[in-house]
């Protein structure tokens, strides 16, 4: 298993980055040029989560009842904000494992409000990449950016640890 993880392979995982990211990229950036507004949505996913065959669970039909659409104006803007820095994030290969993780958090709520559309296939191909572990952002700016932070934060751990009390 370690040659899914190796340089050479690490070109297919930013391949697969790259894709993924201009998915996110695509889909934020046509709602916040189209004009987004998730209410419609909201509703029609609570209203999926009644009859003989709920596309949509109960406790997230709750959820969607009590919590997002009560601030659908937040999420009006997290949403198109949330998918153009992901795709951005995975473009470019900074933040990786965050945007990695924030999409496929965006991918599974789509898919509980009852979407199918290409979330299925963008979850799996972003779970596949945190799979892949560093190869993910071997060709990224988090190849560079990663050991500095590292070396920074052990820097500021070990001043933590050794600072004098008083």
């Amino acid at each position: 298993m370690k040659w899914l993880r190796g340089p050479k392979m690490a070109i297919v995982w930013t391949v697969l980055r790259i894709w993924l990211g201009i998915q996110w990229l695509e889909a934020g950036i046509g709602k916040l040029t189209h004009g987004f507004d998730a209410f419609g949505f909201l509703q029609g996913a609570i209203a999926n989560a009644t009859g003989e065959h709920p596309t949509v669970q109960g406790w997230y039909a709750d959820f969607l009842q009590h919590f997002a659409l009560p601030n659908v104006e937040l999420f009006n803007h997290l949403i198109p904000y949330g998918e153009l820095l992901v795709g951005l994030g995975l473009i470019v290969g900074f933040a990786t494992i965050p945007a990695l993780i924030a999409g496929a958090f965006m991918n599974l709520n789509f898919m509980l409000a009852g979407t199918t559309s290409t979330n299925p296939i963008l979850y799996t191909v972003a779970i596949l990449i945190m799979a892949a572990g560093t190869a993910g952002y071997y060709y990224g700016v988090d190849r560079l950016t990663i050991p500095y932070i590292k070396k920074w934060w052990n820097t500021n751990k070990l001043n933590r640890h050794h600072a004098p009390t008083h």
